[in-house]
């Protein structure tokens, strides 16, 4: 079930709009009273710097939160910080969102490489030792391809075996040869390679603030429905749960 508007204007009126946005895309793509966990992961490696600077990864948290908040009712969203290995298993909640992101941060010393698997990895047990029945939709942020892409791709495919969909986030250059790993992983073919189509790709360019809310939400969760509906016909999920 979300999060009644009267809870978000009392707790989180920043939010109320992002969470009404985010509410209408749900309704486009047919996923009203659809419950899902959503996480966050974030880039953290050096190259993100600016990123952080002006606000992008904020901004993207904000976004995330007011959609979680339709999506469950716990008001929390789990945030995964990584390059090299994981920095950071923490979480953003509605009470105390604003400036979030650099508090996290402050603590986190050192921004090393660009390792996808290590940050999926504890996404996937976190949602495992979490118990949850409902899925999960992971919005992935990077600027850039992973150090390990055999690894990467390795990790997609086991993964498809789980209730978990993967929505990378491109930050930067959109010409950048540094997307067409995630281009390639998002077309990974179905069954050969993996079980569903468990992954998807959209670029929020260079400023990524610039991104409308409705665009931005369109984009988060428009390959959402098709996974929901190809993961319940393999088994993955059970009987949808439905909230009204």
């Amino acid at each position: 079930m979300a999060i009644d508007l009267r809870k978000i204007e009392r707790t989180a009126p920043a939010l109320v709009d992002l969470y009404k946005r985010a509410g209408v895309s749900l309704d486009k793509h047919g996923l009203r009273g659809q419950r899902a966990a959503v996480y966050l992961v974030v880039d953290h490696s050096g190259s993100m710097r600016p990123y952080y600077r002006d606000g992008s990864v904020q901004a993207l948290a904000d976004r995330v939160l007011g959609l979680a908040a339709q999506l469950d009712d716990d008001g929390r969203v789990p945030v995964v910080f990584f390059s090299t290995g994981v920095d950071a298993v923490t979480e953003i909640d509605l009470a105390d969102h604003q400036g979030r992101i650099g508090r996290i941060t402050a603590t986190l010393g050192h921004m090393g490489r660009t390792n996808y698997h290590a940050a999926m990895d504890a996404v996937i047990d976190h949602y495992l030792e979490s118990g949850a029945d409902d899925p999960a939709l992971v919005v992935f942020q990077t600027d850039g391809g992973p150090g390990n892409r055999a690894l990467t791709e390795k990790y997609v495919c086991k993964a498809a075996r789980l209730p978990v969909f993967w929505q990378f986030v491109g930050f930067g250059d959109p010409r950048s040869s540094q997307f067409d790993f995630l281009r390639r992983l998002d077309e990974l073919p179905v069954p050969q390679r993996r079980l569903v189509d468990n992954a998807g790709f959209f670029h929020a360019g260079k400023d990524p603030r610039r991104v409308p809310d409705d665009v931005l939400y369109d984009r988060l969760v428009g390959e959402f429905p098709t996974w929901l509906a190809a993961a319940r016909a393999r088994g993955i999920l059970r009987t949808p749960r439905l909230s009204v």
